[in-house]
């Protein structure tokens, strides 16, 4: 019987992790703390109608594939050279805790990320303080977006923020949950 992550957290990786590091309690252990969806509308300074159209695709997409209504980002001060104005809506993002995040992360793992093409892994590196970003080129990765609903092709960031203080240790906990590194 296949165990869910959290399950999987809890069971396997604390244990193992306390036996193998040198952690004296069971909270010292990482975990993952959120997991961020991100996507920017790359249109939106143009002069044209279709923003609106572009935003509820970006917002309806993304609410498909986290399970959540996403946020929409809007511009903090006007930068005349990108034809950006104050308030101007920008993107989207999606901030995933709890159950949805480990489900997700298992859907991604196992599912999402073997449909990209030409998947060699994600660079191990991270951003040096145990926390992974990468992005998705395409969104049709994923399994609940359908190709005759898709207007143009977008895609997504997504951000794994840890509570590891190093790269090492995020990239350990991560790799035991099956995340694909390059190596």
């Amino acid at each position: 019987m296949k165990l869910d992550f959290r399950a999987l957290y809890r069971e396997s990786i604390v244990p193992k992790n306390l036996s193998s590091h040198a952690y004296s309690n069971p909270h010292q252990v990482p975990k993952i703390l959120k997991i961020c969806i991100n996507c920017g509308i790359s249109h939106a300074s143009s002069k044209t109608a279709n923003q609106p159209k572009e935003l509820d695709s970006v917002l309806r997409e993304l609410s498909l594939i986290a399970g959540l209504k996403p946020k929409t980002v809007a511009t903090k001060k006007s930068v005349a050279g990108f034809n950006i104005r104050d308030g101007m809506i920008v993107g989207a993002t999606v901030t995933l805790r709890g159950a949805r995040m480990y489900s997700f992360l298992e859907k991604l793992i196992h599912l999402d990320l073997p449909r990209v093409r030409d998947f060699k892994g994600i660079d191990a590196h991270g951003d040096g303080a145990g926390n992974y970003s990468f992005g998705i080129t395409d969104q049709l990765v994923f399994p609940e977006i359908s190709y005759e609903s898709v207007d143009r092709r977008r895609g997504f960031d997504i951000s794994i923020v840890t509570s590891a203080s190093t790269a090492e240790e995020g990239c350990a906990l991560l790799r035991s949950f099956g995340m694909p590194f390059v190596t």
